[in-house]
């Protein structure tokens, strides 16, 4: 008998905003303020796209319709607890939740009462589920880099260590569109106040991508990176500097990058050595959550127990968890691999908000 992947403990490093929403939370903020949703975000199930500019177009259209569902503090405080909830209930110790301020910040007044409502609700979401909740500041490559730059100085401003704080600095959208070298500036920033830096690389991208943001932006982790396995030596490179891998599966085969979840290099990149974080991305758009990437890790991957909680514990090891809490986790995950495993089955939490 195997043990529970939703009683493993694990940090969950890649999980954006909007993207965390609950269908039936879409669905309830699309009635309240009048707005008419896309069919296809009706239910939660994987989405099939193209791996082109045509395919990433959907993917935004989609986006951008639920976003435009999120119009108040009290929407956005909603989708914190309810993420966290979420992520407790399958056994995720710490969220790194991914947020660009500048998507709502119309509704709220603006950049900085965005992102403060977000860290309030991190902070009430830590407190009322257990599941200790940070933030990751993150820009969009379809604005100009000055935006950018204006995002990290404002994610420095509340930098910190540990829930309810900014911890790291992402760039997110399209990889094929801007040029990297451009958001170098950004990051500086970032680095400088000690946040994380984590932009998004080698998915719709290759590995000349991976090196191009290797040298330019000087990455602590990859959002995705996936696709760093194409070229051993980018790979290497990865590996000796430390730099972890944020894989997301079932995002990676719902916008058509592999064609299913047995494709997906995990294994490839877990035998080199790469530090590999699973996350689940945009659950609203691509349906499985955090679990799931872990029953696909043992399902289409062989992994064992064993290899499961190697996973969770890299994942503890790349976040920004505070070294103390940090070695709290990484003994959760040796104690769920000690029990047997009828018991760690049991265990599962159940948070509901």
């Amino acid at each position: 008998m195997t043990r529970g992947v939703e009683t493993l403990p694990k940090a969950h490093l890649h999980l954006h905003f909007t993207g965390s929403m609950r269908t039936s939370t879409l669905l309830e903020l699309a009635e309240q303020h009048g707005i008419r949703l896309p069919a296809t975000l009706s239910s939660q199930s994987m989405i099939t796209l193209s791996p082109d500019a045509r395919g990433w177009f959907r993917f935004q259209r989609l986006y951008d319709a639920a976003r435009a569902c999120v119009r108040t503090a009290d929407d956005m405080r909603r989708i914190v607890l309810e993420a966290a909830a979420d992520d407790a209930a399958e056994g995720s110790r710490w969220l790194e939740l991914q947020v660009d301020p500048t998507s709502y910040a119309v509704h709220v007044g603006g950049i900085t009462p965005a992102l403060e409502i977000v860290l309030q609700a991190a902070r009430d979401a830590t407190a009322l589920t257990g599941t200790q909740v940070a933030v990751v500041v993150a820009a969009s490559r379809i604005r100009h880099p000055l935006d950018a730059r204006t995002l990290a100085r404002l994610a420095a401003r509340y930098a910190g260590e540990g829930a309810g704080t900014v911890v790291g600095f992402g760039l997110s959208n399209d990889e094929r569109r801007g040029d990297t070298a451009d958001f170098a500036g950004a990051f500086e920033i970032a680095r400088a106040a000690g946040l994380a830096c984590v932009p998004h690389s080698g998915e719709l991208l290759g590995p000349q991508h991976v090196e191009t943001t290797l040298r330019t932006l000087q990455p602590d982790r990859l959002g995705h990176g996936v696709r760093s396995g194409e070229d051993p030596a980018v790979l290497a490179r990865l590996v000796e500097a430390g730099i972890a891998l944020e894989v997301c599966p079932t995002s990676n085969v719902s916008l058509g990058v592999y064609p299913d979840l047995s494709r997906v290099p995990l294994r490839q990149l877990v035998s080199a050595g790469a530090t590999v974080a699973l996350g689940a991305d945009d659950p609203l758009l691509f349906g499985p959550r955090l679990a799931a990437q872990y029953r696909s890790a043992r399902e289409d991957h062989g992994f064992d127990d064993a290899g499961l909680a190697g996973l969770a514990k890299a994942s503890i090891s790349a976040s920004r968890t505070p070294a103390a809490t940090q070695r709290e986790l990484h003994a959760a995950v040796d104690d769920w691999l000690a029990r047997p495993a009828e018991v760690a089955e049991r265990g599962t939490r159940d948070v509901a908000v």
